[in-house]
């Protein structure tokens, strides 16, 4: 029986991967992966799409959140930022897919660093209602720009393509959105690691004291916003591929709401509890609409929005009351019952 895991050097403190059985569930992981959308039907690898799109922005939103403390309900004004600039290159200039990826996260990291700068002696509520702003005006921009933007008409997004192969098929696209992920939960592993990471927890548990041992607490506040919003550019960008038109109705407060959702149920500062917790809340969100379908459209729209904005409500409130860890908080929990057995009680 396993009774813990030790470090003997500094190399084995900070490695991604601590021990074999590690290893070998990540090997597993990584197979069942590449092999998923081969077993999928059509309709669950597009849903599988949208949920690793939105992945990708909850790993970047809790780099700002779970590991720096810094509250931002901004999430759909970044999102929105990264999927008009895909649109706007990509139908109006024909830049291709490998340059609008990377060009769409320093849009949203550009836009990071200005909403960032006024947001230094912010902290609680008051941040979360200078994003909140942040969004909105980024929605009246949107609007009023028609001329660059289309304005309420929207942007139809062409056929993604990389080096020539086109990517149109869910199951095609689903391999692009995979490797995105991989790399962006890679880099916040690793960024969390390192001495920005350190610095960036120390500015989360007590940011005087951070400010006092010496740590730049502005300069790695903003560091904080600008790479959340890098995450969040791109994830728009591929959410402008997946659905292949863009307009402002689909950057919602709500989706605001769920980005927070899918931090606090997956783990405040934990990166797999990101992406677990992006499964669990866009796959109860599906459930919920199989349910509303299954009532023979009884319920009107507008109550559909309304209750699932309760229920996300209502599962932030429990999981804040009885797990504020979250579920990788259980996970925790539950290995270390399983490990310790049959000592623990």
């Amino acid at each position: 029986m396993r009774t813990g895991v030790f470090q003997e050097s500094y190399g084995e403190l900070i490695a991604l991967v601590r021990h074999p059985t590690q290893a070998r569930w990540t090997v597993a992981l990584v197979v069942a992966a590449l092999v998923a959308p081969l077993l999928l039907s059509n309709h669950l690898t597009a849903l599988v799409n949208g949920i690793l799109i939105v992945a990708v922005g909850a790993v970047g939103l809790n780099l700002l959140i779970g590991t720096t403390g810094l509250i931002s309900f901004g999430q759909a004004g970044f999102l929105a930022v990264g999927a008009y600039t895909t649109a706007i290159l990509a139908a109006d200039y024909g830049m291709p897919l490998w340059l609008c990826l990377p060009a769409a996260g320093l849009a949203a990291a550009t836009f990071g660093l200005l909403v960032g700068i006024p947001s230094l002696r912010l902290k609680g509520l008051y941040l979360a209602i200078t994003t909140l702003a942040f969004s909105i005006i980024i929605t009246h921009l949107i609007l009023t720009a028609e001329d660059f933007t289309h304005g309420s008409s929207g942007i139809s997004t062409p056929k993604p393509a990389l080096f020539g192969l086109e990517l149109g098929s869910d199951r095609a696209f689903y391999y692009l959105v995979l490797a995105v992920l991989t790399l962006a939960v890679l880099g916040s592993a690793n960024l969390k690691r390192s001495r920005i990471g350190r610095a960036l927890l120390a500015i989360r548990e007590q940011d005087i004291a951070a400010r006092a041992m010496g740590v730049p607490v502005a300069r790695y506040k903003l560091y904080a916003f600008v790479v959340s919003s890098f995450y969040a550019g791109v994830a728009g960008a591929l959410m402008a591929y997946n659905i292949r038109f863009v307009n402002v109705d689909s950057f919602s407060m709500i989706i605001s709401i769920e980005a927070v959702s899918i931090i606090i149920v997956g783990g405040l500062g934990s990166t797999a509890g990101a992406v677990i917790g992006s499964f669990l809340i866009i796959g109860l969100a599906e459930l919920l609409n199989l349910a509303f379908g299954a009532m023979g459209g009884t319920v009107a729209t507008g109550s559909v929005l309304e209750l699932k904005s309760l229920i996300y409500g209502l599962t932030i409130v429990l999981f804040l009351r009885f797990e504020p860890d979250g579920l990788m908080g259980i996970y925790r929990e539950l290995k270390n019952r399983w490990i310790n057995w049959p000592f623990r009680y």
